[in-house]
């Protein structure tokens, strides 16, 4: 049974872009025509697990497009001069929201010089965050983070040039259920989701592959406008409906992808004549 909001959102595709029964055809020529409407000061939602699952084509429009002062949601930063680590390197985002940045040499240096403001999640509630958000759940209880900085406060956000804390993380409400402490953790939203999918039909139904299905589906549901690429687009009909992980209800622009390269973030060689990893 889907929800009520789903239901509100499939009637205004229905009544926008269903037409004398043809479905509307979401598959826009380019990734910087697709991109072409986020303004300064958006809030994205980035797809994508280490260097596996990015948006790579849509993250190079959005650096070639040069648009500033963005709030970026996103489990990590890329690397230093990959995925959104390019976006990062040419000054355009002024606040990330992630769970993992450890692998970005230029995120940590502008983090700790006070160019970059940064909300660290745990991994898990950054991911029950976004689900919410596209569920319509303004907040939820978790008992992860208890009695740290993440539910006290304290958590540096904002760095001042000499290395002073100007901003920190405010205390979280909590309550106990069943004898158990829980803090309350708020929905994200954004206004656009930068998405990468294996495969989308023309009206955006996506299947993912893999690892790439972490992140990428539920932020397709928590954005006002979700533009994906994907690797092979088909016409309406072609994909097994029972293989379709999100619909296209959720989606508003499809791009093809191209030119993956197959990034290694740790590249570890075995010594000559060694038989296992020690």
């Amino acid at each position: 049974m889907i929800s009520y909001r789903e239901f509100l959102n499939w009637l205004l595709y229905y009544f926008r872009h269903f037409k004398k029964g043809k479905i509307v055809n979401k598959h826009f020529k380019s990734a910087h025509e697709a991109i072409a409407d986020i303004s300064d000061n958006a809030t994205l939602m980035v797809g994508g697990f280490g260097l596996c699952g990015n948006p790579e084509n849509l993250i190079a429009a959005l650096k070639d497009q040069g648009t500033k002062n963005l709030t970026i949601i996103s489990n990590n930063c890329g690397t230093t001069g990959h995925c959104l680590g390019l976006v990062l390197q040419n000054k355009q985002i002024k606040k990330m929201i992630s769970s993992y940045v450890g692998e970005n040499v230029e995120f940590a240096r502008q983090f700790l010089s006070g160019e970059l403001e940064v909300e660290l999640v745990p991994q898990g509630t950054l991911a029950e965050k976004i689900r919410a958000g596209g569920a319509g759940i303004p907040a939820f209880y978790t008992a992860t983070g208890v009695g740290t900085q993440v539910h006290l406060g304290g958590l540096p956000l904002r760095y001042g040039s000499n290395g002073e804390v100007l901003k920190a993380s405010p205390p979280k409400d909590s309550k106990v259920f069943n004898s158990k402490t829980y803090i309350l953790e708020e929905a994200l939203h954004a206004d656009f989701a930068l998405v990468r999918a294996f495969k989308a039909d023309t009206f955006g139904n996506l299947v993912f592959n893999k690892t790439a299905r972490n992140f990428n589906p539920m932020m397709c549901m928590a954005a006002k406008i979700t533009i994906v690429e994907a690797e092979h687009i088909v016409e309406v009909g072609e994909l097994d409906p029972e293989s379709i992980h999100v619909p296209g209800v959720y989606v508003q622009r499809v791009i093809q992808g191209k030119d993956y390269p197959r990034w290694i973030e740790h590249k570890t060689n075995r010594l000559k004549g060694q038989n296992h990893a020690t």
